[in-house]
């Protein structure tokens, strides 16, 4: 049996159990890659992520990302909790207000504002590219929003890191009260290998600018809580396709709330295009894991 440090964490944290779980294991060098994947299985959480040791000095620490079923490259929300254990546990400090991940999708930098329960942690989205957009694009995808009133974007696919449809709704009322046919989009995302589908509306109110729910079913996820690698592909297309609109330097997210969440996301976008997604987050619980290796 092997001891190492764990965290369960709540991400994007509006309020304690408001954002979206995360375990991290410290110190998980000496683990396999069978280890990994059965831990993240046992804890059934969305993500369950591993620090280790990096492996180029321009990294502050390396992280490996698994859901119950797989190991993935990128995921927003497993790498602002990863960033915030990695400063809980003391195993590297902040430079210029920067720590630096390194992941399967390359080296992000993340921002560190703040300290305590007020810290906000935002980590750079990897670069994106609109591969298609139309709703006439994929065929299921006109019959998953068949007799939805869409918003000013046309629909697109979008990659950069993981990939995604997204969807505009015409009324943030519209799309908290929406029900759509899970299972057309658990074939949209393996007919187009992407998670599935990730809808968006502009917020009526002031507390928030838009409305996200994310539809994660190629990773066998019905609805998201909050989902930080889809909200950087939500900013990249609107600050490319408003480039001079009212969010085209950022805005924050509200998500979560239709499944008893309450996550907030702070979407910021340079002026260079570089997108970043971040929060708050709070430690749940802290202890030590004990695994059979």
């Amino acid at each position: 049996m092997s001891a190492h440090r764990y965290f369960q964490l709540d991400v994007f944290s509006h309020r304690p159990g408001g954002g979206n779980p995360l375990g991290v294991v410290v110190g998980a060098d000496d683990w396999s890659d069978e280890a990994m994947q059965a831990f993240a299985r046992w804890t059934d959480l969305v993500e369950t992520t591993f620090l280790l040791t990096p492996t180029t000095p321009q990294a502050s620490y390396r992280v490996r990302i698994f859901t119950p079923q797989r190991e993935i490259a990128f995921a927003g929300h497993p790498s602002i909790g990863s960033a915030h254990a990695v400063l809980e546990a003391g195993i590297a400090m902040p430079r210029d207000g920067r720590l630096v991940q390194e992941c399967q999708a390359g080296l992000l930098p993340v921002r560190v504002e703040g300290d305590g329960d007020a810290r906000r942690l935002s980590v750079q989205s990897p670069r994106s590219r609109v591969l298609t957009c139309g709703i006439d694009a994929q065929p299921l995808l006109a019959g998953i929003l068949d007799g939805v009133d869409l918003g000013a974007l046309p629909p697109a696919f979008v990659e950069g890191g993981r990939r995604w449809w997204l969807a505009e709704f015409a009324s943030e009322s519209a799309l908290r009260a929406w029900q759509p046919d899970h299972a057309a989009i658990g074939a949209l995302a393996q007919a187009s290998g992407s998670l599935g589908l990730c809808a968006f509306a502009r917020c009526e109110g002031d507390e928030f600018d838009l409305c996200v729910r994310a539809f994660p079913a190629g990773v066998g996820i019905v609805e998201d809580p909050a989902s930080g690698a889809a909200n950087g592909l939500i900013g990249a297309w609107i600050a490319e396709a408003e480039p001079h609109g009212t969010l085209a330097r950022g805005y924050t997210v509200s998500q979560g709330r239709e499944i008893g969440h309450d996550a907030r996301i702070v979407v910021r976008i340079d002026a260079d295009g570089a997108v970043w997604v971040g929060g708050c987050t709070r430690t749940m619980v802290e202890g030590v894991t004990r695994w059979l290796l």
